[in-house]
């Protein structure tokens, strides 16, 4: 069964998958983020962090499954 933590409940491979595309990662950050109700986290990714955010994504997901979401904004 797939974790929470991963894309939309998607399994840790397809996750991963999703991630290490830049467009898809960004985009897949951008709904993920506005599903949790951080629209000011989501709209910062958009114009500032897309090339960080999905770097640290990216080694987030392979290394524990979940993408960054303790961004108190």
């Amino acid at each position: 069964m797939a974790s929470k933590k991963d894309y939309f409940g998607l399994n840790r491979l397809v996750s991963i998958i999703l991630a290490i595309i830049p467009i898809t990662a960004w985009i897949c950050g951008i709904i993920t983020r506005i599903k949790d109700g951080k629209i000011v986290a989501a709209i910062l990714r958009i114009f500032f962090g897309a090339w960080i955010i999905w770097l640290i994504d990216l080694i987030l997901m392979i290394v524990s499954g979940s993408i960054l979401r303790v961004i108190p904004v």
